[in-house]
């Protein structure tokens, strides 16, 4: 049966360091405006929900921050108690009443999230009661911190300020009054909390594992890390060291692969080929258990493999623009399983990583279709068979610009090989690959930024290049080709005859006299690998990437 205590109870525990997060659960990620939505549903009277916690005399690697606090180590004989169901919660609630008064408080989200403020005047909110204060002014006077009202002598303190500033006595008193209704209102807060005791690490971890009373779902990588914990090593999990392969790789300048593809190549390369599965975790956890520790070494050296052949012989120079993250894991399975890598198979490997992203070969894979994919993989590695992929075609050239779109990733494959010196107005080479990796889409500006004109999504309307103010891009372009400067046009692979339209303000005949351009230049790369070019010239770019 739950049993009811007083939220400052609760957090008291946590301070003494009986009340802990084990290392296997998955980390904070509540964003600021569900920290304040908790503490305005407090206000409101709502329940939390009921906290689940694990009684043990078993010791449990446990962190040693929570809420951005650190807390001591357990008390020598005290009885500790592990949070298996509350963490986001208990997190917010201890890190932003337990605040100390000299924490960081700065621009920076990791230091002002967990500065918590209710305005006492009502005119200062609507809807959410509770704000952050992000700016480096100081904090009106009538805001009260959340960090001071479980402390009396804090509460004191704030409630002097509250006599010291230009209010009248009247004005006062009601702010008083009410800072003095919302501490009492935290101060009685009570939460149901649900203890276990006894019981094996792994029959926690499976409770732990079919909880989600919090919102906060867990991805296949944090459950499977959860039941494994404890096989990594003595106080590392999976996670951690997903993660720090997942920032190796960022920082080698290639960007960082999303968690899932890492998580997905450590199971195939423990010899799982059902790397989709997104039930029976438990199941998944107790079959790849034993290899995981060789699978995550083996990833870390493989993926480093695969972004090197993904630069230096696919020329794909960043992570997010690899059309399919299937297809990162395909290539560590290849290079996994293969005793020696030889030049044909690098070849054959660079024309199936094209065909697959230009014709989307990997669009909406269920799991039975990866599980093909991995099988097929594995057996051109051991030169069992090959990879046959002629029977598809290209898509057509995209006629929408749009990252989620695997086409329009390999479109800017091809177009960052195509142009790769491309220069601003004043003469000097535009570092597109330094704007991609901070910039992302922005990179690629508008000519036309008329609204409603017919083609204006289309990546023909975009270019990479730098202005100075009040010049546009659409200016820079009709002055280079005033000044006969097309050493630049060319750059970036602009006609004279497309700029003739612009002169003329005919915005749409431009687009598409550049889209036609483009399309025939990408259709000579694309048959130049021996792929069947699309039937179209131009055609819709579906959002298909993972």
């Amino acid at each position: 049966m739950p049993e009811v205590h007083f939220l400052e109870q609760v957090l008291e525990r946590i301070a003494q360091g009986e009340l802990r997060v084990p290392k296997f659960q998955r980390p904070f990620l509540w964003r600021p405006e569900q920290m304040l939505q908790l503490f305005d549903s407090m206000e409101r009277g709502y329940p939390m929900g009921s906290l689940l916690i694990w009684e043990t005399t078993m010791p449990l690697e446990s962190l040693d921050t929570i809420g951005g606090r650190r807390i001591p180590p357990a008390p020598e004989g005290a009885k500790v108690a592990y949070i298996l169901d509350g963490h986001q919660r208990l997190s917010t609630l201890f890190g932003v009443l337990h605040r100390s008064a000299d924490a960081p408080s700065s621009a920076r989200q990791e230091d002002w999230m967990w500065w918590v403020y209710r305005p006492l005047v009502r005119s200062e909110h609507d809807g959410v009661r509770y704000r952050h204060w992000k700016s480096g002014e100081p904090v009106p006077s009538h805001f009260l911190p959340m960090r001071s009202v479980l402390g009396t002598l804090d509460f004191l303190e704030y409630a002097r300020t509250l006599s010291d500033v230009p209010h009248s006595r009247e004005e006062a008193g009601r702010l008083t009054k009410e800072s003095e209704r919302i501490a009492k209102r935290v101060k009685n807060y009570k939460v149901s909390v649900v203890r276990m005791e006894g019981g094996t690490l792994q029959q926690a971890i499976e409770v732990f594992s079919r909880i989600n009373s919090s919102g906060q779902k867990m991805r296949p990588d944090q459950m499977v890390s959860a039941l494994t914990y404890g096989t990594i090593g003595s106080s590392e999990t999976l996670s951690d060291k997903m993660e720090e392969i997942k920032g190796r790789i960022a920082a080698s300048g290639f960007g960082e692969i999303p968690i899932m593809t890492i998580f997905q190549t450590v199971l195939a390369l423990s010899g799982e080929e059902d790397v989709q599965r997104d039930t029976s975790w438990e199941t998944m956890a107790r079959k790849v258990q034993g290899q995981l520790m060789t699978a995550v070494e083996d990833t870390d050296l493989i993926l480093q493999q695969v972004v090197e052949f993904l630069r230096e012989e696919v020329r794909v120079p960043l992570a997010r623009l690899v059309p399919y993250n299937i297809q990162i894991m395909l290539l560590a399975v290849f290079f996994h399983f293969s005793d020696k890598v030889e030049a044909e198979q690098r070849v054959k490997l660079r024309h199936w990583f094209w065909t697959t992203s230009l014709a989307g070969t990997f669009a909406g894979s269920n799991t039975t279709q990866v599980r093909k994919f991995i099988t097929e993989m594995k057996a051109f590695a051991r030169s069992e068979s090959g990879l046959s992929y002629s029977a598809e075609r290209a898509r057509s050239f995209p006629e929408r610009f749009d990252l989620r779109s695997a086409r329009v990733r390999a479109y800017l494959l091809w177009d960052l090989q195509t142009f790769p010196d491309r220069k601003n107005l004043d003469g000097d080479t535009a570092n597109v690959l330094e704007q991609l990796a901070t910039a992302h889409s922005e990179t690629y500006r508008h000519v036309i930024t008329q609204s409603g004109v017919p083609g204006a999504s289309s990546p023909a309307n975009r270019i990479v290049m730098t202005t100075p103010p009040r010049v546009s891009i659409r200016q820079a372009l009709i002055r280079l080709a005033e000044d006969g400067r097309t050493d630049i046009l060319d750059s970036h692979g602009v006609s004279l005859e497309s700029i003739e339209h612009l002169k003329a303000d005919e915005f749409t005949e431009f687009i598409l006299a550049r889209q036609h351009e483009l399309a025939a230049r990408e259709r000579q790369f694309i048959e130049s690998l021996g792929i069947k070019s699309a039937d179209k010239e131009v055609g819709e770019a579906d959002i298909d990437t993972e």
